[in-house]
């Protein structure tokens, strides 16, 4: 073969034209050869991949149910978990080491939960608007009042509201037992302060205000009239000798003074006594004689309008039960 080509190469140019044909001829031939061995690859590849997913597809149908779900389900390895909904409790749990006294009161045994009368009128102010309140059940000594004197301990009283109050943010506390306005117009509450301390009962406890039931009793009247006694005895505030001994009275008026004792002088003898009259219809029936159109024991007890079945009663002084609060003369008027 390799003379026939070198015969025909020397032989001139047809010679030439003819190898290079033959040559062409071969390598186009070759290159045919290549392509149809790549393609075979190639459809072999493919063939082995399309028997592979048949497999594949083959299996997954001879799956049980739940294997198929499970397999589809699986998250991919960085996806992030959900975490699951959690109840969130809508206010802080209560302290379980035992029962915490709702209000620390000095001068009341009871448990619990400006310059105006306090009791008559206060200001305060919820958002955009004043309000005008008037304290359940407490009688402050009267200060602004046009037509009564200024009372004794009312500017005492008047101040301590001030301490009590100003700057603080109070909560107030209506009563089911009341109305919710009086005839004023006045809200009917009562006011805690921020250290858990009910103002009205800290006003009577300390001596500064008297315990008031008008017509039906209040939530806590109890608790007042427990902080009243407390005051009265221990002689707090207004019940002080020194200042109104528990009296209705004006603040500039004489306070009562002791009459000195004579100088000791010789006492005659003793003469026979007199022979006592006879009681009177009040006295027997032991009535006190500040009411005298009805029959109401003296105190002790206390008795306020509620205890008693009267109305309009007239009263004289010195009304040890506080019935006549406007000093018109006249007890429990309806």
């Amino acid at each position: 073969m390799r003379q026939l080509v070198a015969r025909l190469w020397n032989a001139g140019l047809v010679g030439k034209i003819l190898v290079g044909f033959v040559a062409l001829l071969v390598s186009c031939c070759a290159l045919g050869v290549v392509g149809n061995l790549v393609n075979l690859q190639a459809a072999r590849q493919r063939a082995e991949q399309r028997q592979q997913t048949s497999t594949a597809a083959a299996l997954v149908t001879a799956l049980p149910a739940t294997s198929v779900l499970t397999t589809v389900a699986v998250a991919p390895t960085n996806a992030k978990p959900t975490l699951a909904p959690t109840s969130v409790p809508s206010a802080p749990p209560t302290a379980t080491t035992g029962p915490q006294p709702m209000i620390s009161r000095a001068t009341a045994t009871a448990p619990a939960p400006p310059p105006t009368s306090v009791a008559s009128s206060m200001l305060a102010p919820p958002p955009g608007q004043v309000a005008r309140l008037r304290l359940i059940g407490i009688d402050t000594p009267e200060t602004v009042d046009p037509r009564k004197p200024v009372q004794c301990f009312g500017r005492e009283a008047s101040a301590k509201a001030h301490e009590l109050l100003d700057g603080q943010t109070i909560t107030v506390e209506a009563d089911t037992t009341q109305d919710d306005v009086d005839r004023y117009g006045r809200l009917l509450r009562y006011i805690w302060l921020p250290d858990g301390r009910l103002f009205n009962q800290e006003m009577i406890g300390q001596g500064y205000a008297f315990e008031y039931t008008y017509r039906v009793p209040y939530k806590y009247q109890a608790e007042f009239k427990q902080a009243e006694r407390e005051a009265r005895e221990q002689q707090r505030g207004l019940w002080s000798p020194q200042t109104c001994a528990g009296d209705h009275r004006p603040a500039d008026a004489a306070q009562p003074s002791p009459v000195p004792s004579p100088a000791a002088a010789p006492q005659p003898a003793p003469s026979p006594a007199p022979p006592a009259p006879e009681p009177s219809s009040a006295s027997a029936g032991n009535c006190d004689p500040a009411y005298p159109d009805v029959c109401i024991p003296p105190p002790p007890p206390d008795l306020d309008c509620g205890d008693i079945p009267y109305r309009n009663v007239r009263v004289l002084p010195p009304d040890p039960h506080r019935f006549d609060r406007d000093k018109d003369g006249i007890g429990c008027e309806s």
